[in-house]
């Protein structure tokens, strides 16, 4: 238990320097909410924690609603596309195509052209194993903490 502890608030410390892909991710996001768009939550695998928390949460996030295959995206709007790997690539490129502006987390760095990336720099498990290996890959806990920073900043934004 204490190994896991000391691990999470490694990966939660390192998340905590990422401030200002934070506070960029929240203005992208904060444009759907002041200009009478939706945000539209892509989430893929685990990271649908996030829209769970986000839609049905103590506090919703303002505006934001559940992205689906077939939805519909006018310019007013905005995507966050949280995916543990290249799950959310193929919706990034599209956006891009499209003109509609997007944030992005993923598990791993890797270069895409979204106007807000956040890596939550998970590569492997937080906990060694006997055999040399690793386990205890937290997606869901890192894009969690980086949605409850994102979504204090917008609360803020919406509020002036």
């Amino acid at each position: 238990m204490k190994m896991l502890a000391t691990q999470t608030a490694g990966l939660l410390q390192r998340l905590a320097k990422q401030e200002e892909a934070v506070e960029d991710t929240a203005r992208v996001l904060a444009q759907a909410a002041v200009g009478e768009g939706n945000i539209f939550l892509a989430a893929f695998g685990e990271m649908k924690a996030v829209v769970e928390t986000a839609l049905n949460g103590v506090e919703p996030l303002a505006s934001a609603i559940d992205w689906k295959p077939d939805s519909i995206l006018t310019s007013a709007d905005r995507v966050w596309i949280l995916a543990p790997n290249d799950e959310g690539d193929e919706l990034a490129g599209r956006l891009n195509d499209a003109g509609i502006p997007f944030a992005m987390v993923t598990g791993v760095a890797r270069e895409l052209e979204a106007d807000a990336f956040i890596s939550l720099g998970i590569s492997k498990g937080l906990i060694p194993t006997d055999d040399g290996g690793r386990t205890l890959v937290p997606y869901a806990m890192g894009a969690l903490f980086i949605y409850h920073a994102v979504k204090l900043i917008i609360d803020e934004m919406l509020a002036e």
